[in-house]
């Protein structure tokens, strides 16, 4: 499973880069392209939401079949792989969130950047009328 999760933090990793390029000012020349680029890319990266939803089941599965490890009844190095197994579970978790919402961010400045360049271009439209 440890390939789902690499794959999972590659996407984020990408989608946090994408929407850092879109926003930082000065890069007008840039943009224009990386707003082609990443128009295109948005389809497929929607996958993340789907694939996201499945890691989540599977580490609600691990939760539940989990054995409990109550205060007297494991001995320490039971209790040590039952804390790295919760902790694990909660660093999978807040990968999953951050996949999700950097794609929802990614989504969301897209379509900000590419309405802004819409308008800027009826401006100068209207300037040349004049």
């Amino acid at each position: 499973m440890a390939l789902e999760w690499v794959v999972l933090g590659y996407a984020a990793g990408a989608e946090a880069i994408m929407v850092v390029l879109l926003t930082l000012p000065g890069l007008d020349g840039l943009r224009k392209g990386l707003l082609a680029v990443t128009r295109n890319l948005l389809k497929p990266f929607l996958s993340v939401v789907p694939f996201c939803l499945f890691l989540l089941m599977d580490i609600y599965w691990k939760y539940e079949t989990r054995p409990h490890c109550e205060a007297d009844s494991c001995t320490p190095s039971e209790h040590l792989r039952h804390q790295k197994s919760i902790m694990k579970s909660q660093r999978n978790a807040l990968l999953i969130a951050a996949a999700l919402v950097f794609y929802w961010l990614l989504y969301s400045v897209t379509h900000l950047v590419s309405r802004i360049d819409q308008l800027n271009q009826r401006i100068e439209r209207l300037k040349s009328r004049e």
